[in-house]
Protein backbone atom coordinates (compact mmCIF):
# COMPACT_ATOMS: atom_id res chain seq x y z
CA UNK A 1 0.00 0.00 0.00
CA UNK A 2 2.63 2.35 0.88
CA UNK A 3 4.65 1.70 -2.39
CA UNK A 4 1.36 2.53 -4.54
CA UNK A 5 0.70 6.31 -2.22
CA UNK A 6 4.49 6.74 -2.90
CA UNK A 7 4.33 6.18 -6.86
CA UNK A 8 1.29 8.28 -7.30
CA UNK A 9 2.83 11.22 -5.33
CA UNK A 10 5.72 10.88 -7.77
CA UNK A 11 3.15 10.82 -11.03
CA UNK A 12 1.12 13.36 -9.30
CA UNK A 13 4.07 16.02 -8.57
CA UNK A 14 5.85 15.07 -11.76
CA UNK A 15 2.94 15.47 -14.22
CA UNK A 16 1.59 18.62 -12.17
CA UNK A 17 5.32 20.20 -12.59
CA UNK A 18 5.35 19.69 -15.99
CA UNK A 19 1.88 21.43 -16.64
CA UNK A 20 2.59 24.20 -14.61
CA UNK A 21 6.04 24.88 -16.30
CA UNK A 22 4.37 24.05 -19.51
CA UNK A 23 1.35 27.09 -18.62
CA UNK A 24 3.84 29.61 -16.76
CA UNK A 25 5.54 29.48 -20.06
CA UNK A 26 8.68 30.73 -18.61
CA UNK A 27 12.14 29.07 -18.38
CA UNK A 28 13.77 31.54 -16.24
CA UNK A 29 16.81 33.67 -16.89
CA UNK A 30 19.91 33.39 -15.11
CA UNK A 31 22.05 36.65 -14.91
CA UNK A 32 25.59 36.82 -13.72
CA UNK A 33 26.47 40.51 -13.27
CA UNK A 34 29.00 42.31 -10.68
CA UNK A 35 30.22 38.94 -9.05
CA UNK A 36 26.20 38.51 -8.59
CA UNK A 37 23.86 35.74 -9.69
CA UNK A 38 20.29 36.48 -10.77
CA UNK A 39 17.34 34.44 -11.33
CA UNK A 40 14.22 35.00 -12.52
CA UNK A 41 11.14 33.04 -13.35
CA UNK A 42 7.05 33.39 -13.06
CA UNK A 43 5.51 32.24 -10.27
CA UNK A 44 3.30 29.73 -11.82
CA UNK A 45 6.91 28.13 -13.55
CA UNK A 46 8.40 28.37 -10.15
CA UNK A 47 5.39 26.31 -8.93
CA UNK A 48 6.21 24.30 -11.58
CA UNK A 49 9.97 23.78 -11.19
CA UNK A 50 9.24 23.57 -7.04
CA UNK A 51 6.77 20.02 -7.93
CA UNK A 52 9.53 18.76 -10.46
CA UNK A 53 11.95 18.94 -7.92
CA UNK A 54 9.97 17.33 -4.81
CA UNK A 55 9.27 14.62 -7.32
CA UNK A 56 12.84 13.75 -8.19
CA UNK A 57 13.38 13.89 -4.68
CA UNK A 58 10.60 11.53 -4.00
CA UNK A 59 11.81 9.22 -7.18
CA UNK A 60 15.25 8.97 -5.70
CA UNK A 61 13.80 7.51 -2.18
CA UNK A 62 11.21 5.36 -4.46
CA UNK A 63 14.14 3.59 -6.73
CA UNK A 64 16.40 2.63 -3.19
CA UNK A 65 13.65 1.47 -1.91
CA UNK A 66 11.29 -1.25 -4.24
CA UNK A 67 12.94 -3.33 -7.51
CA UNK A 68 14.13 -0.88 -10.10
CA UNK A 69 12.74 -3.03 -12.85
CA UNK A 70 8.91 -2.88 -11.80
CA UNK A 71 9.38 1.24 -10.59
CA UNK A 72 11.34 2.71 -13.47
CA UNK A 73 8.92 1.02 -16.23
CA UNK A 74 6.19 1.91 -14.43
CA UNK A 75 6.50 5.32 -13.58
CA UNK A 76 7.90 6.49 -17.11
CA UNK A 77 5.02 4.84 -18.86
CA UNK A 78 2.33 6.68 -16.81
CA UNK A 79 4.05 9.72 -16.42
CA UNK A 80 3.84 9.74 -20.40
CA UNK A 81 0.55 8.82 -20.67
CA UNK A 82 -0.95 11.23 -18.25
CA UNK A 83 1.45 13.74 -19.59
CA UNK A 84 -0.32 12.98 -23.41
CA UNK A 85 -3.70 13.15 -21.86
CA UNK A 86 -3.16 16.43 -19.78
CA UNK A 87 -1.53 18.04 -22.78
CA UNK A 88 -4.30 17.21 -25.34
CA UNK A 89 -6.72 18.42 -23.23
CA UNK A 90 -5.36 21.85 -21.52
CA UNK A 91 -2.98 23.07 -23.99
CA UNK A 92 -5.05 21.57 -27.29
CA UNK A 93 -1.75 19.95 -28.52
CA UNK A 94 -2.43 17.44 -31.96
CA UNK A 95 -1.44 13.49 -31.50
CA UNK A 96 -0.97 11.16 -34.22
CA UNK A 97 -2.58 7.48 -34.71
CA UNK A 98 1.33 6.50 -33.81
CA UNK A 99 1.24 8.26 -30.47
CA UNK A 100 -2.51 6.76 -29.64
CA UNK A 101 -1.34 3.34 -29.95
CA UNK A 102 1.74 3.84 -28.17
CA UNK A 103 -0.21 4.90 -25.34
CA UNK A 104 -2.67 1.48 -25.00
CA UNK A 105 0.82 -0.17 -25.57
CA UNK A 106 2.30 1.68 -22.32
CA UNK A 107 -0.62 0.78 -20.68
CA UNK A 108 -0.96 -2.53 -21.67
CA UNK A 109 2.69 -2.87 -20.22
CA UNK A 110 1.62 -1.47 -17.03
CA UNK A 111 -0.95 -4.53 -16.71
CA UNK A 112 0.88 -6.93 -17.83
CA UNK A 113 4.11 -5.82 -15.15
CA UNK A 114 1.38 -6.12 -12.57
CA UNK A 115 0.04 -9.49 -12.95
CA UNK A 116 0.66 -10.86 -10.38
CA UNK A 117 2.37 -14.91 -10.98
CA UNK A 118 3.28 -17.46 -8.55
CA UNK A 119 6.92 -18.99 -8.77
CA UNK A 120 4.97 -22.27 -8.90
CA UNK A 121 2.89 -21.38 -11.89
CA UNK A 122 5.63 -19.72 -13.58
CA UNK A 123 8.36 -23.14 -13.19
CA UNK A 124 5.28 -25.20 -14.51
CA UNK A 125 5.08 -22.44 -17.87
CA UNK A 126 9.23 -22.80 -18.06
CA UNK A 127 9.00 -26.47 -18.08
CA UNK A 128 6.08 -27.19 -20.44
CA UNK A 129 7.77 -24.96 -22.79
Amino acid sequence: MKKIILISMYIILMVSGLIFMKYGQNTGSIVIEHGSILFSINLISLLGLFMYILSFVLYTRIIVRFDLSFIVPVTAGSVQVLTLVFGIILFKETVSIISIIGVFLVIIGIVLMNIKISKKDNVKSIKGV
